[in-house]
């Protein structure tokens, strides 16, 4: 099921998204909130009339660096003993269709095509066994980097937690294997990354496993799985998409900021 969070008339709900095709999809908008058990409530919206919003609102997004050989190796980068964890801020989330802002202290934007995996109940210490059990799905992400200043500044929480870094949508896909999924990204429609999920260097259960040893994640959280090779740069204007096979495009247009 593709579970999206939009805005209608001032009014935010969640909805199942129905149907295929630009214009033929629908919202059956669910009563309740979509972690617990929930009925469709029958009443449906065109999905063009909507305002799609960020699937989820995360009380933290977990991100992991350099999950990629060939990423790790195209900046210059070894493959790391564990996983490299990131944390970007909540106000760094925006949705599909929403503003990339171009950071005044940047000079070197660029995109970095991600699956997200988004968990669907509060765990802590999960054994790999039971990981299923805890995701709610996946969504597309953009771990958007200014990359100059993660660069100079030897770590990484200005330049990948500034407002409107981190891209999540259209949806999240509630029935998804996500062990080898097409990835990419493009730019102003040139291919810009292509790569499959089965090319991480530590799967989604290996991630699970890692991160809940040291913290709770809630209903909503969201962990970035890294990016494959291909990264590259944004300007003022861009408009970059992000596809994942079985779960869809988020697209965002490159703004100035301010």
């Amino acid at each position: 099921m593709r579970i999206a969070r939009f805005s209608i008339d001032g009014n935010v709900a969640f909805g199942a998204v129905e149907g295929d095709g630009p214009d033929g999809l629908v919202l059956d908008i669910i009563k309740g909130i979509p972690y617990a058990e929930f009925e469709l409530s029958g009443t449906k919206v065109p999905l063009s009339k909507v305002r799609l919003l960020p699937p989820v609102l995360p009380n933290k997004v977990v991100a992991i660096g350099r999950n990629y050989a060939e990423h790790a190796k195209e900046l210059g980068n070894e493959v790391p003993d564990v996983p490299v964890a990131f944390f970007k801020p909540t106000t760094s989330v925006i949705g599909s269709g929403d503003a990339i802002e171009y950071p005044s202290f940047s000079n070197e934007l660029h995109h970095e095509a991600e699956l997200a995996v988004v968990i669907g109940r509060m765990c802590r210490e999960v054994p790999r066994e039971r990981v299923k059990d805890v995701i709610f799905g996946y969504t597309c992400a953009n771990d958007v980097t200014a990359r100059d200043a993660q660069k100079r500044e030897k770590q990484w929480a200005r330049a990948k937690g500034f407002d409107t870094s981190c891209p999540l949508g259209p949806w999240v896909e509630t029935d998804l294997d996500p062990g080898d999924l097409t990835i990419q990204a493009t730019v102003n429609g040139e291919q810009r990354q292509l790569g499959r999920t089965s090319e991480m260097i530590r799967s989604v259960e290996d991630l699970v496993v890692h991160i809940t040893e040291a913290m709770t994640l809630l209903p909503g959280d969201v962990i970035l799985t890294g990016t494959p090779a291909g990264v590259g740069p944004l300007h003022v204007g861009d408009e970059v998409a992000v596809t994942i096979e079985g779960i869809g495009t988020l697209t965002n247009k490159v703004i100035k900021r301010g």
